[in-house]
């Protein structure tokens, strides 16, 4: 995988954020990249007072649409708890919104779902992260997992910006996408439903690399009670 995308010119700007709504709502095109797809609530982003007024909080008159954004994702990170254990991968936003707990897929819905209920285009987005080793210890072998952000439609000349409310990021060369929805069920890594008699368990692994790293790497455990299907689906 190549990944040529540009990383954030600080500090972060754009067009009033007023002025990105009004021209989304006035386009016309229908094309994958369109700002009218994005629009709308969902099942799992349904709009809800509560989520839009926090998101809100960000967007005061006149403000730059990167630099609001970018706010909401930083405030997230701070005043949400990462927890793979209080969630799973039908929890609608509010709920996880509610408790203040969640992982990546929670922490997107909810930041969607409060831009879509101030106007703004936001799409869910499912890939891969790099991460990096801790100094002076080796990278970790299948320690990388899926990750999901938030790109949010920034206007026409600006076009679509991703924004990682798990880490408080905005998206640049360490992100790898894999597909781009309205919400979590549009990009599901597996959906169906399987009959029988015994239990099932999906063990995934992923690495996340440079092409020329040469260093070794050690695997990485999984904890005991680890969900390895929830996991893979987050």
């Amino acid at each position: 995988v190549e990944v040529t995308r540009a990383g954030p010119t600080w500090p972060l700007g754009g067009r009033a954020w007023e002025a990105v709504r009004t021209e989304a709502f006035a386009s016309t095109s229908l094309d994958l990249a369109s700002p009218v797809h994005f629009l709308y609530p969902t099942r799992m982003t349904a709009l809800q007072p509560a989520i839009t007024a926090f998101v809100a909080e960000s967007f005061q008159p006149g403000r730059p649409v990167l630099e609001a954004a970018f706010d909401v994702a930083r405030r997230i990170k701070a005043e949400f708890a990462y927890d793979p254990k209080s969630t799973e991968v039908s929890t609608p936003a509010i709920e996880a919104f509610t408790a203040r707990h969640g992982v990546c897929q929670d922490f997107a819905h909810i930041m969607i779902a409060g831009l879509r209920g101030l106007g703004l285009p936001a799409a869910y987005v499912s890939g891969y992260l790099r991460t990096y080793a801790a100094p002076g210890k080796p990278r970790l072998e299948g320690a990388d997992a899926t990750h999901a952000w938030v790109s949010l439609w920034c206007g026409d000349a600006t076009g679509w910006v991703g924004f990682d409310p798990t880490n408080a990021l905005v998206v640049a060369e360490d992100h790898i996408v894999l597909a781009v929805g309205r919400d979590y069920a549009d990009v599901a890594p597996i959906g169906g439903v399987v009959l029988g008699p015994g239990d099932q368990l999906i063990k995934v692994a992923v690495d996340v690399i440079p092409a020329d790293e040469t260093e070794p790497r050690q695997k990485a455990e999984a904890p005991a009670d680890h969900d390895e299907h929830q996991a893979f689906a987050r």
